[in-house]
């Protein structure tokens, strides 16, 4: 089988021989590939024996073939028809290895059987969610020869396909869904004031990169959120909407259009709801790729809705779309000082307002995402307080007190949520407790999080409100954990709250010592791996590593500062000073100072 590409064409042949007497062995993973490159695997030959054909099986599993009918040919009739190759992925550190089963395994027999090993590093689910595994990796294949046609065929088989991490890293790429949080509030009809626009949240899923990607997207969003996000989400698509039968593969016009015709189903929406699901696919497909900038909804030969770039921005609202003010910090003087976002600026001005007059001492900082309001740390930790970014306020008594010993056993950095809701841990060893403060004040609601197992040393909420990231110190080890926010009770009353699903975003990572919303899904992160050096690096929520680059290296981080914006450069206090990493330049000097904080 032949892939052409520009200036050049690629063979991939299942010819290689598999010993037979027990060894273990390495599938070779496929080199990475152009991106342009298409590969195909070859069919099997005839008369190969078992070791060949399961060889052969593998290999197709790594192709671009979009429904593996090539794979299928490896198989059975029986088991092609009852194999679910989308069922799930299996990620292994290397390509599987292949032992062969020394009971009475020979080839002049009738049937042959082989396990398959290696190390898991992550398995997809059937909704192409990504998770990070670990373990030992064991499945048996078995073989039986056809007894007209003499060929040997795989009868029995593990679900979905497995693979090495580079074929996977070829094959797949992440891409963010995105539905709107459950939990933003709707304005009643005889309600006044501005309306708000529901969060747009970021649902990453893993898709075949080569195999018709925005067709796989489309019809993956409209297939609904993944069960982790499910609870805390809504999608705006009638149920049982999908694409129409006849609609084929999707691909926008020479104007950026993409037409996207869908069933009957769609046809009941409204206006608003259109304009709604207009929105989730166009956010959904421009982080595919740039070039939609316009998506037109159809069912029936009538089109329902049409929604621009421009306008997509009115229908909801997107942590990514959102560019803050300033960058704050804490000066030499222990003052909240601000700093134009994304300038080239090194000279910082105190914010308007009690905390940057400099009558209370500050060890770290806040600002809520409209940036009125600030939340700042005493020097010792103890204490917290809440004040306005308006001159002439005061600054009152602070919300809250922790009983610590310690000042490592007080206070953490608090954070808001798109909300306008303060969160906050107290690390006191004789109770520790995630807190909201509502609205940055009143009774803290403790929150409930079942299943933690540490104790929280940082918080930092994402800007859809439905996230959170948590670093949890557990015998000396400091790991990040992401989970989903639920919060039980009506607009307006103290809702209670929970943090569910926590999962570890950094299994790799012994030590985390800072990290930072930094994308829709995506985190920057510092941290240390056993016997490693600390580095920095970015994570997706799922715990996969996105195609981003690493950031320049930078010693002695102790704190670090990102958007969700990713076009504003990153800010780090490391040896005394602030420092920050404009896009494809070095880390800059901006000034001494410390706790870097973006709003949020």
């Amino acid at each position: 089988m032949v892939a052409y590409a520009v200036g050049g064409v690629v063979l991939l042949a299942g010819c290689a021989a598999m010993p037979d007497s027990g060894d273990l062995r390495g599938v070779e993973s496929t080199p990475r590939q152009d991106p342009q490159v298409r590969v195909f695997a070859m069919p099997p030959r005839e008369d190969a024996p078992p070791a060949d054909i399961v060889q052969g099986f593998l290999e197709a599993l790594t192709s671009d073939d979009p429904h593996y009918e090539t794979a299928r040919k490896y198989l059975t009739g029986d088991a092609a028809k009852s194999w679910r190759p989308d069922e799930s992925a299996t990620v292994l550190a290397g390509g599987p290895g292949t032992e062969s089963d020394h009971s009475g395994n020979r080839e002049d027999a009738n049937d042959y059987s082989v396990t398959l090993t290696g190390t898991r590093v992550a398995t997809v689910d059937a909704q192409q969610s990504y998770a990070p595994a670990d373990g030992v990796y064991r499945e048996s294949v078995h073989l039986t020869r056809d007894g007209k046609s003499k060929q040997w065929r795989i009868d029995s088989l593990p679900p979905g396909v497995v693979m090495g991490k580079s074929d996977f890293q070829r094959n797949y790429m992440s891409v963010n869904r995105y539905y709107f949080a459950s939990n933003t509030p709707v304005r009643a009809a005889a309600e006044t004031g501005p309306v708000r626009e529901p969060a747009a949240v970021a649902d990453p899923v893993y898709v075949r990169r080569r195999v018709d990607p925005m067709t796989q997207v489309v019809r993956s969003l409209l297939s609904g959120p993944t069960s982790l996000l499910g609870p805390v989400v809504r999608s705006s698509f009638p149920t049982g909407t999908a694409l129409a039968k006849n609609a084929g593969s999707l691909a926008p016009d020479d104007r950026s259009k993409l037409t996207v015709p869908l069933n009957d189903k769609a046809a009941r929406a409204g206006a608003d709801k259109c304009d709604e699901m207009a929105a989730q696919l166009l956010f959904t497909l421009q982080n595919l790729t740039p070039a939609v900038q316009e998506v037109e909804l159809r069912s029936g030969g009538e089109q329902l809705c049409s929604l621009s770039e421009d306008r997509a921005e009115t229908v909801a609202t997107r942590g990514s779309a959102q560019r803050p003010d300033y960058l704050y910090f804490v000066d030499d003087r222990d003052r909240l000082v601000r700093i134009a976002a994304g300038s080239n600026g090194t000279r910082a001005e105190p914010v308007p307002g009690p905390l940057g007059e400099g009558h209370q001492a500050l060890r770290s900082v806040a600002v809520s995402r409209d940036e009125h309001s600030a939340a700042g740390i005493g020097l010792d930790n103890k204490l917290l307080y809440v004040g306005s970014l308006v001159s002439g306020g005061s600054l009152g008594d602070p919300v809250l007190a922790s009983q610590g010993k310690t000042e490592s056993d007080r206070l953490t950095p608090p954070s808001w949520d798109a909300q306008g809701d303060l969160w906050i841990a107290d690390r006191n060893p004789a109770d520790p407790r995630l807190l909201l403060l509502k609205e940055g004040a009143g009774d803290p609601v403790e929150v409930r999080t079942p299943g933690l197992d540490g104790r929280v040393q940082a918080v930092r909420v994402a800007a859809d409100g439905v996230r959170i990231a948590l670093v949890v110190e557990k015998d000396g080890k400091r790991s990040l954990l992401i989970g989903r926010i639920e919060r039980d009770g009506k607009a307006g009353d103290v809702p209670a709250v929970t943090v569910l699903e926590l999962r570890s975003a950094t299994p790799e990572l012994e030590e985390v010592t800072a990290m930072s919303w930094a994308g829709d899904a995506r985190l920057v992160v510092v941290g240390r791996e056993r016997g490693g050096v600390q580095q920095i690096g970015y994570v997706q929520v799922d715990g996969s590593t996105p195609e981003a680059s690493v950031p320049a290296a930078l010693t002695g981080v102790k704190e670090i500062a990102a958007t969700e914006d990713e076009r504003l450069p990153l800010v780090a206090y490391s040896e005394d000073l602030i420092v920050r990493l404009p896009s494809g330049l070095q880390w800059q000097k901006v000034t001494e100072g410390t706790a870097p904080v973006y709003p949020g």
